[in-house]
């Protein structure tokens, strides 16, 4: 089934017919809660790598190469999560 608009005159004196499908696109990324949430996990992680340091004698047991590799983990999850958002987000009409 495809649904479409009447024709309408354009500027130059055509016609055209435009199809519409009605969308059910998702949110830019920037205005999920998820992406905030993927921030503040994110600065936690480099914050509580700063932080925690050699206060007992045992030598930082959360050094920074572990951190970024924390970060890239949550970015790979993100980029994921986004991916599949999008991926069931068009309206599939059998025509």
């Amino acid at each position: 089934m495809s649904l479409s608009t009447p024709s309408h005159g354009l500027h130059d004196g055509s016609t055209s017919t435009a199809s519409y499908r009605p969308g059910t696109e998702t949110k830019a990324a920037v205005k999920t809660t998820e992406f905030a949430v993927y921030l503040v996990v994110v600065a936690g992680v480099l914050i509580a790598s700063f932080l925690v340091g050699d206060t007992d004698g045992r030598g930082d047991v959360f050094l920074a190469d572990k951190a970024w590799f924390y970060v890239t983990l949550l970015t790979i999850g993100y980029l994921i999560s986004r991916g599949l958002a999008k991926a069931g987000s068009r309206a599939h009409h059998d025509t």
